[in-house]
């Protein structure tokens, strides 16, 4: 199938088809002209890189995962749990980050209420 076929069956942009292509997402083959073509199982294969990004992956995260789909084996599924494992921790991270921030402008807040409140009112 060419390209807008798949993007009209898996409703990603052909624009970010392409851009999959060059981070190594995605593979195609070229007819004599130059055109993309694509093979049925990479509906499903959007599909997934999509649930990736869905999940807060980069496209470098979702290249290192890409070997536990295209050579499964215990050793890439370990590693790809290990990976997920890490992206995971750093999202923690930064989670907690946001919510100290967001604690913080909540003070902040308060303290500008109660300033408010306490100045005099002007006669």
């Amino acid at each position: 199938m060419r390209i807008g076929e798949l993007a009209s069956r898996t409703g990603v942009s052909v624009r970010s088809l392409r851009y999959y292509e060059e981070q190594g997402l995605l593979t195609s083959t070229r007819s004599a002209g130059g055109q993309r073509h694509y093979a049925e199982a990479d509906v499903e294969r959007v599909a997934f890189v999509q649930r990736l990004y869905a999940a807060g992956l980069s496209s470098r995260t979702i290249t290192e995962l890409l070997p536990c789909v295209d050579s499964p084996s215990d050793e890439n599924s370990d590693a790809a749990m290990e990976r997920m494992a890490a992206e995971r921790d750093r999202l923690s991270a930064h989670i907690d980050d946001l919510l100290r921030t967001r604690d913080a402008l909540d003070a902040l807040m308060a303290s500008a209420r109660a300033y408010r409140d306490a100045r005099p009112v002007p006669a």
